[in-house]
């Protein structure tokens, strides 16, 4: 397993194209080898593709805007290939316990054009999709069980987990051979307040995730931090750095 930045971190100096180049340096300067692109300023295929060589970084995966997908998805699956990423992400879908109906009309298509392209759509969960329906399962468990392993992928996520009740552990052995990307965010408390903190600096024991995540066929751990309570993003992402490769993660 490698490790990587989900750059939803450091959207806030990634929104024009020389904040992004600039915040991909520093990135590399870390020393993460990998990146997740999402919540950035748009750009080019070719533009990312240089940007990415130049400071030494791959695109594993993205979160990409879904309605682009669903108005041309040959051209964003272009720019994927350009970049070359295989990994096209849906980052959230509006109360999808509501609209699994919704969700299959306007996403089966995609995910049949994407993986006829050799790549696959992938889901990430927040804490919503462990609601139960009326048969007993989350809604986690019947977007895996409803849509085959070449159609769509699971990019789990460790804050959002355990947010939702479950056990991250249990949940990436439930999901093993869907889980080629995962996120890495952990959760404790500041104050009276529950937060998203770094890898490393909350309460959620990663070791026997990284387990599960390598018997589960994991191949890259993002690290994730919607929110970084007023630090600097990128000493959020250099802590979480040092927390996994202290563990022997590259």
């Amino acid at each position: 397993m490698e490790i990587g930045a989900q750059m939803f971190t450091v959207r806030k100096t990634c929104q024009t194209l020389e904040e992004l180049d600039a915040t991909l340096g520093r990135i590399a300067e870390i020393g993460y080898r990998n990146v997740q692109v999402s919540g950035t300023c748009a750009y080019e295929g070719e533009w990312m593709a240089a940007a990415l060589k130049k400071h030494g970084l791959s695109c594993v995966i993205t979160h990409y805007n879904k309605d682009e997908l669903v108005a041309d998805a040959a051209a964003v699956i272009a720019k994927h290939k350009a970049i070359g990423c295989a990994y096209i992400g849906l980052g959230a879908y509006k109360d999808i316990f509501a609209n699994l109906d919704a969700f299959d009309r306007e996403l089966r298509p995609v995910m049949e054009k994407v993986r006829d392209a050799g790549c696959l759509y992938m889901y990430h969960n927040h804490g919503k999709e462990f609601e139960k329906l009326p048969d007993g399962r989350t809604v986690l468990e019947y977007l895996r069980d409803t849509y085959a392993p070449d159609l769509l992928g699971f990019t789990l996520d460790t804050y959002w987990i355990q947010h939702g009740g479950a056990s991250p552990v249990d949940v990436m052995r439930a999901f093993a051979g869907r889980i080629p990307c995962v996120h890495f965010k952990d959760m404790g408390y500041l104050g009276k307040e529950q937060k998203m903190l770094a890898v490393g600096d909350g309460n959620i024991r990663f070791e026997p995730i990284i387990n599960a995540c390598a018997d589960g066929g994991t191949k890259y751990i993002l690290v994730e931090q919607d929110d970084c309570n007023g630090e600097d993003p990128l000493d959020c992402l250099r802590r979480s750095y040092r927390y996994l490769t202290s563990l022997g993660l590259r």
